[in-house]
């Protein structure tokens, strides 16, 4: 049995469809992060070029991908993914150099314990990092010796000629797919 829409429940009702509106209309729009000073997704203009990740041995369980990537407004890579079926996990890495600081406290001796934890100055490392700043009409390389996707957990070797998808998320532009060819070196 339907109940009759009478006069008082009519408003009701136009709320309720209005409401059903605004919602529908909301789940149809930008999943991106929005805010009075930040640029749209329209406006963010994000290239990226030259992917590609070099081969692993047989008993790796880890490997890296490289890139350039250029936007037209200030913007920053914030976040990297990959398939399970590639890697249990990615996140973007800089290589740097180290450097032991001097002190006065460190005693001298022929006979310093060497420890694997702890590099030693000079000794190339790499370090996550949360983003990577990219000013606008500039280019960040990601390449052998600086910034790269790292992708940890390798679920099978990085064979020469395979393929596969890397997500990357900008703060301005949102999520940016590119395809990785995997090489022995850079393009």
């Amino acid at each position: 049995m339907r109940t009759p829409i009478t006069r008082r429940s009519r408003p009701v009702v136009g709320v309720l469809v209005a409401l059903a509106t605004v919602s529908t209309l909301a789940a149809c729009g930008d999943d991106g992060d929005s805010s009075a000073d930040s640029t749209s997704n329209s406006e963010a203009t994000v290239t990226v070029s030259d992917v590609w990740a070099r081969n692993s041995p047989m008993m790796a369980t880890a490997g890296a991908a490289y890139m350039i990537i250029e936007s037209s407004t200030d913007d920053a890579l914030v976040g990297v993914a990959v398939d399970p079926s590639v890697a249990g996990k990615s996140e973007i890495h800089e290589t740097v150099m180290t450097e032991m600081p001097m002190s006065t406290e460190m005693p001298m001796s022929t006979e310093m314990p060497m420890s694997t934890e702890m590099p030693m100055s000079g000794e190339m490392m790499m370090r996550p990092v949360d983003r990577v700043e990219i000013a606008a009409g500039s280019r960040a390389e990601f390449e052998p010796g600086g910034y790269h996707v790292m992708l940890l957990d390798l679920a099978a070797p990085l064979e020469l000629g395979s393929t596969f998808e890397i997500v990357l998320t900008f703060e301005k532009a949102g999520d940016v797919t590119v395809t990785a060819e995997v090489r022995e070196k850079a393009p």
